[in-house]
């Protein structure tokens, strides 16, 4: 019989970057006794995402940051949408491109993480914000 287990995490971010988040949601994975499964991840926001990336060379995740301004860039007078400032619409745009929900596998009680990938929230904003995760695990 499959059993879920369900957890909501609060992450602050201090603004536009990457947050690497993998520990928490190991932490989760312990703490809930889960052996083999899978985790999925869903972040409750339209300005900001989750990415599965490099985590050992920083300069991966600048070089995504530097891409996303130029396809991106805060205050383009085409935007219509700039209720709360110049990031505003960009922010829904990148999240947009890129992902708010992740699946990944439990195998040994531990995400099955490749050596080099780690799980990142990817703050939108320039002005950090308190970012809602549902963590959902499934054996």
């Amino acid at each position: 019989m499959q059993r879920m287990k369900q957890k909501t995490l609060s992450i602050e971010t201090k603004g536009r970057g990457t947050f690497d988040i993998s520990n928490d949601i190991q932490k989760v994975v312990n703490e809930k006794g889960i052996q083999s499964g899978l985790c999925h991840l869903f972040l409750q926001h339209t300005s900001a995402s989750l990415i599965l990336c490099e985590n050992a060379d920083a300069s991966v995740r600048v070089d995504l940051e530097n891409f996303m301004a130029r396809i991106a860039p805060d205050g383009d007078p085409a935007y219509l949408h700039d209720m709360e400032g110049p990031d505003d619409m960009p922010a829904h745009i990148r999240s947009i491109l890129t992902q708010n929900s992740l699946t990944i596998p439990i195998s040994n009680s531990h995400l099955a993480l490749g050596t080099w990938q780690g799980v990142y929230l990817w703050e939108h904003r320039t002005h950090g914000h308190s970012r809602k995760l549902i963590i959902t695990l499934q054996d």
